[in-house]
């Protein structure tokens, strides 16, 4: 499975130096990946809140953004022809 391209989510932030530069919550050193762990341990999202301090708004933003990158990719574009721009006339 591919990596997702983090950078697209505008929850997260990557600071060199900050938590080695993992992907964490904007404005905090929690790491991204803390959610998933300990979604995969029988955690809720409101006992993720209490212990890590971090917003509802913040976790399921992360989650959403996962789980739009298991949407399959748009279909290719198909260039139009000269023949198409001559039939929509």
């Amino acid at each position: 499975m591919a990596s997702l391209d983090w950078s697209q989510c505008p929850a997260v932030e990557s600071i060199p130096g900050k938590r080695s530069g993992a992907w964490v919550f904007k404005d905090t050193r929690m790491p991204v990946s803390t959610v998933f762990e300990n979604l995969e341990a029988g955690a809720t999202i409101d006992e993720i809140m209490d212990w890590f301090h971090v917003t509802r708004e913040q976790v399921v933003a992360v989650l959403e953004f996962a789980a739009r990158s298991l949407d399959p990719p748009p279909p290719p574009q198909r260039p139009a022809s000269t023949d198409d721009a001559h039939s929509l006339r």
